[in-house]
C-alpha cells in the first residue's frame, strides 16, 4: 500500500507540476524535505531519544514497565491479543499512549519508537508489520490526547474568549477516531489481503537473515529485563523516602490546582479556566519532571545502577535515530513534493462541489487534506483559519478541534516503521488513514452541534 501511495505522489508532483508550470518549486521543495527530514527532525531526535530511552531502561530494570503492564493488562490483552502480558512492549505502549493523551510530544515519540522496537522482538518476519504494530500504529494516528495545547495556544494568541473551548470537542473526536482506527486494523487484519504471510521451513533461513540485518544495523541484543517480582523489595526506609517523595508532588499539584488554598495569586491565563482544564494543565506540567526524578529514584532504592544503566539505555537513542532517516527522507520528499506542486489545491477544487452538497466547509479541506501529511502545514492552515474567520468562529474551532483529533499518519508511518526496517505496511495505512477520516467527520459533527 505504502508503495502506491508514494510512487503515487512523486509521479503526481511531476506531472501536476509540470502542467502548473511549478517544476522548479517541485524541485526545491524535494531537496528541501530532504534537508529537514535528516538535519531537523532525525538529528533533532536524537538527544531527546537518548534522554527518554535512557529513562525506559530504569523503568525496565526497576520493574515499573511490568508493573504498568500487569494494572492494564485486561484492556492490553484486547486490545493486542499477540503481545504476551507480561512482555515489555506491553509497557512501552501504555507509557507512549499516556504521554499522547498528556500531550508530551518529546516523550510519546520516543516512548513509541521504543514500543516499536520491542514490538518487533516478537516479530517472526522481519521487514513486515505485525497485526499488533498496526493497531499500535492506528492508535497513534488517531492523534488521542486530552488537551490539544497547540490548537489553544493559536486561539489565545489570536485573542479568542474561551480558546479552551475545543477541549471537550477534541476529546469526544479523539476518542472515536481512536476507536474507528482500531476497530478498521482489527478488521483489516482478518482478510485474506492483508494476512501475514505463514511461516515455513522454506522461509526460516530470510527470516534469519532479516534478523541478522536488523541487528547489524544498530539493534543490539537486549538483555533480559528483570521482572519486578525478581527484584529486591523496597526496604521500609526506602518506601518511607518514595513515600515522601509522592507526597511532594501532591502537594504541589494542589498548589498548581488551587493556588489560593496555599496563599498564592491565580496566574491572569489559570483564572477563566474550568477546574477540569486547571487540573489537566497541572497534570502535564508536573508529568515530565515526576517521571525523570522519580523512576531514577525508585530504581535506585531496588538496587539499580541508575547512571550505568541510563547510559546504556541511552545509547539506543542515536542508532534509532540514524535508522529512521531514509523512510523521513522517501516520504517527507515526496509529500514537499506533492505541495510544492499544487496537489492540494487541486484536490480541493475536485472535492468542493462533492463536499458542499453534505455541508462540509469547504474552507476547510485545504488543512483536511494537509493534516496526515504535514504537521507544519497543517498548523499554518490552521493559523490562517483563525485570522481568516476569527478564533471564536464555528470554522477555527472546528478546525482546533480536527487539528487536536487527528495526526500528521505518514510522518507517523514513516518514523515508527522505519525504526525497525518495515517495509511491507500491510493493513496499517488504510487504518491510520480511517480514523482521520473519522476524526474530520466527527469533528464538523461535534462542532456543529456544540457551537452553532
Amino acid at each position: 500500500m505504502l508503495n502506491y501511495i508514494w510512487l503515487l505522489l512523486m509521479v503526481a508532483a511531476v506531472l501536476i507540476g509540470g502542467w502548473n508550470g511549478k517544476l522548479k518549486d517541485v524541485a526545491d521543495g524535494a531537496f528541501n524535505m530532504a534537508n529537514t527530514s535528516v538535519l531537523v527532525i532525525a538529528f533533532g531526535l536524537i538527544g531527546v531519544m537518548a534522554l527518554w530511552l535512557g529513562v525506559m531502561r530504569l523503568a525496565e530494570r526497576a520493574g515499573l514497565v511490568a508493573l504498568f503492564a500487569r494494572a492494564m493488562r485486561p484492556l492490553m490483552r484486547v486490545i493486542f491479543p499477540d503481545v504476551p502480558p507480561e512482555h515489555p512492549a506491553m509497557g512501552s505502549m501504555l507509557m507512549n499512549i499516556s504521554a499522547n493523551m498528556l500531550g508530551l510530544g518529546n516523550a510519546a515519540t520516543p516512548l513509541g519508537l521504543r514500543a516499536m522496537r520491542d514490538l518487533e522482538s516478537l516479530n517472526k518476519i522481519p521487514g513486515t508489520a505485525t497485526n499488533a504494530m498496526c493497531t499500535f500504529l492506528a492508535i497513534n494516528t488517531s492523534g488521542i490526547q486530552l488537551i490539544p495545547a497547540t490548537a489553544i495556544a493559536i486561539l489565545a494568541a489570536s485573542k479568542s474568549t474561551n480558546p479552551t473551548a475545543i477541549v471537550g470537542t477534541s476529546i469526544i473526536c479523539t476518542a472515536c477516531a481512536a476507536t474507528a482506527g482500531v476497530l478498521m486494523a482489527k478488521f483489516l487484519e482478518k482478510l485474506p489481503m492483508f494476512a501475514l504471510p505463514r511461516s515455513s521451513r522454506g522461509n526460516e533461513a530470510q527470516i534469519e537473515k532479516g534478523q541478522s540485518l536488523l541487528t547489524s544495523a544498530g539493534t543490539e541484543e537486549k538483555i533480559v529485563v528483570k521482572e519486578a517480582a525478581t527484584l529486591q523489595p523496597l526496604r521500609w526506609w526506602g518506601q518511607i523516602i518514595f513515600a515522601a517523595f509522592l507526597i511532594f508532588f501532591v502537594v504541589v499539584f494542589l498548589r498548581t490546582v488551587f493556588p489560593q488554598t496555599f496563599g498564592l495569586p491565580v496566574p491572569e491565563e489559570a483564572a477563566p479556566q474550568s477546574l477540569f482544564i486547571r487540573i489537566v494543565n497541572a497534570v502535564s506540567l508536573l508529568a515530565i519532571p515526576f517521571l525523570l526524578s522519580a523512576i531514577p529514584l525508585f530504581a535506585i532504592l531496588r538496587r539499580v545502577k541508575v547512571y550505568e544503566e541510563f547510559v546504556d539505555g541511552a545509547k539506543e537513542g542515536f542508532d534509532v535515530a540514524i535508522r529512521i532517516i531514509p523512510y523521513l527522507v522517501a516520504m517527507l520528499v515526496a509529500v514537499g513534493m506533492f505541495r510544492a506542486a499544487g496537489g492540494i489545491d487541486l484536490l480541493s477544487k475536485v472535492l468542493s462541489p462533492v463536499l458542499s452538497p453534505i455541508h462540509f466547509p469547504t474552507d476547510l479541506l485545504p488543512m483536511v487534506l494537509v493534516r496526515p501529511l504535514s504537521g507544519s502545514g497543517s498548523l499554518g492552515l490552521f493559523t490562517e483559519l483563525v485570522n481568516r474567520f476569527g478564533p471564536d468562529s464555528l470554522i477555527a474551532r472546528t478546525a482546533g478541534t480536527i487539528y487536536g483529533s487527528t495526526e500528521t499518519t505518514f510522518y507517523v508511518l514513516a518514523v515508527y516503521f522505519g525504526s525497525v526496517a518495515i517495509r511491507k505496511t500491510r493493513h496499517a495505512v488504510i487504518a491510520g488513514l480511517t480514523a482521520d477520516f473519522v476524526g474530520v467527520v466527527a469533528a464538523v459533527t461535534v462542532c456543529r452541534i456544540v457551537f452553532r
